[in-house]
C-alpha cells in the first residue's frame, strides 16, 4: 500500500541503504564539481575522484539542488499516493538546500513540511529516520516533522579535522579561526552549534584530539541510550579504532555505524576527517 506520508531528504543525510529502501525515503543529490566536472553525491564517481583532487589541491566546489529536483521529488511522492511529504535537510546555516526545497514546497500539490535540521551527515539522517519511521507507524506529516526535528535537535555532531583550510575556503568558518588554527599549528576540534560549525577546542596532537572526542562522546552520552555514527574521510583505521573505544565505554549503546562520508561533506572538511554523532533514543 501506498505510504500516506512520504519522507525525502538530501544526499548529506548519508543514509544506509537498507534504511532508505525500508521505508522508502527519497533522496535529492547535492552536486561536487572537481576540477570542474559535476558529480553526484553520493557516487562511487564522486567519491572515487574527491580524496585525489583535494590532495593535489585541484579545484572543488559543491552547489545545492535546484527548486526543479525537490519538486519532481515532491510530485513522484503525490503521483505514488502519498497525502503529505515530509522534507528533512541539512543547516540552512551552512548550505541553500532548505532553501530550495522550501520553494518547491510552494508549489507542491500535496502539502510538504520542510524541516531546516540544523545539522548534518548522520545528525542528520537520524532526523530522517526519526520522521519515516513516525510516518510509518501511522502519524501525521506534522507529527513526523516534529518528530525530525526532537532527534536532530538532541542529537550532537563532533568532529576533527587536520586541517581548517578546507572549511576556510568552502565559507564554513571564518577567517579569523581558521587563520588561529593555522598559526598555532593545533588540531581543531568542531562541532555543530545553533546550526553552523564551530570551533570547540584546540588540541596539539591528532592524538589527544581524538581522544578528546571519544570524551565529548561519553560525556554526552552519559547512561542515556544513544544510537553512535563514526563517519570520516580517508581515515578508516582512525574511525574504527574510535568506534570500538565507544563500544566498550557506552553503557547504553544501541546502534553502532562507522562509514565514509559523502564528496559534498568531504570537500569542505578534507581527508582525515572523524567525526561522531551521538543520538539519544
Amino acid at each position: 500500500m501506498p505510504r500516506s506520508v512520504a519522507v525525502v531528504t538530501d544526499s548529506t543525510a548519508y543514509l544506509e541503504r537498507a534504511d532508505v529502501d525500508r521505508h522508502g525515503i527519497v533522496s535529492v543529490p547535492l552536486t561536487v564539481v572537481v576540477d570542474g566536472a559535476p558529480l553526484e553525491d553520493g557516487t562511487p564517481e564522486a567519491a572515487t575522484a574527491l580524496v585525489p583532487a583535494l590532495r593535489s589541491r585541484l579545484a572543488v566546489t559543491t552547489s545545492r539542488p535546484g527548486p526543479e529536483l525537490f519538486a519532481r521529488a515532491y510530485r513522484a511522492a503525490a503521483e505514488a499516493g502519498a497525502s503529505a511529504v515530509v522534507s528533512v535537510h541539512l543547516s540552512s546555516e551552512i548550505s541553500g538546500t532548505w532553501d530550495a526545497a522550501v520553494v518547491a514546497a510552494e508549489r507542491a500539490t500535496v502539502p510538504v513540511h520542510v524541516v531546516d535540521s540544523g545539522t548534518i551527515a548522520a545528525a542528520l539522517g537520524y532526523g530522517v529516520l526519526a520522521a519515516a519511521e513516525a510516518a510509518a507507524s501511522g502519524a501525521s506529516a506534522e507529527a513526523a516533522a516534529e518528530a525530525a526535528r526532537r532527534r536532530t535537535a538532541a542529537s550532537r555532531a563532533h568532529f576533527y579535522v587536520d586541517t581548517l583550510d578546507h572549511l576556510r575556503r568552502g565559507g564554513r568558518i571564518n577567517a579569523a579561526q581558521a587563520l588561529f588554527g593555522s598559526a598555532l599549528a593545533v588540531k581543531p576540534l568542531l562541532e555543530m552549534r545553533d546550526g553552523r560549525i564551530e570551533l570547540r577546542e584546540k588540541v596539539r596532537t591528532a592524538g589527544r584530539a581524538l581522544a578528546r572526542l571519544e570524551e565529548l562522546v561519553v560525556e554526552h552520552a552519559g547512561s542515556t541510550e544513544v544510537d553512535v555514527a563514526v563517519q570520516h574521510l580517508a581515515a578508516h583505521d582512525r574511525a574504527a579504532e574510535l568506534a570500538e573505544r565507544l563500544r566498550q565505554r557506552l553503557p547504553a549503546l544501541g546502534r553502532l555505524q562507522v562509514g565514509e562520508v559523502g564528496a559534498v561533506l568531504g570537500a569542505h572538511t578534507g581527508p582525515g576527517l572523524v567525526g561522531v554523532i551521538t543520538a539519544p533514543r
